[in-house]
């Protein structure tokens, strides 16, 4: 969701840059056409023309320095989301080892962390139900936790604690 919207300011601060580049482009031809014709800036009407044209192309000048940074904070931010998404993996994993979970215990825990309830993991992993009510309680014990929201919990604390000492 944050992500659409990042786009759609960008779009959005885009469309004003073409925007405004066409009023610059119409103020800029005038008073140069102005220029032409009269050969100074004498009036009033001519001068404040000349600086809406300066404003303009300054305030374009702006606008595309921002766009720019706009699209470098999306792309940082996209980068450190999937950094973060790996950082997560990896803290899985590690508690995985620590529980010295069976590679069929960490594919039954993963799917629970997903929110999939036993009867659908039983299915994804071609077993029965009995087997995978089997497996989340070995987890649970290993784990030393009483079910599924307190091992959630688990990797919340982890995820919201951000000093990298796991909490347990």
């Amino acid at each position: 969701m944050a992500r659409m919207l990042n786009r759609r300011r960008a779009v959005l601060l885009a469309a004003v840059i073409v925007l405004q580049s066409l009023t610059a482009m119409f103020f800029v031809a005038d008073v140069v056409a102005d220029l032409a014709h009269d050969g100074a800036l004498e009036d009033l009407h001519m001068g404040l023309e000349a600086l809406a044209s300066i404003a303009l192309v300054g305030g374009i000048l702006f606008l595309m320095i921002e766009l720019r940074r706009v699209l470098s904070r999306m792309s940082m931010l996209e980068t450190a989301t999937q950094a973060a998404r790996g950082e997560m993996a990896e803290v899985i994993d590690g508690f995985f080892a620590d529980w010295v979970l069976t590679p069929s215990e960490r594919d039954v825990a993963l799917l629970m962390l997903k929110g999939i309830e036993n009867d659908e993991i039983a299915r994804l992993r071609g077993t029965a139900s009995g087997t995978v009510r089997a497996q989340c309680a070995a987890i649970f014990r290993k784990a030393g936790v009483e079910g599924r929201p307190q091992l959630f919990s688990v990797f919340m604390e982890e995820l919201l604690a951000g000093d990298g000492a796991p909490l347990k």
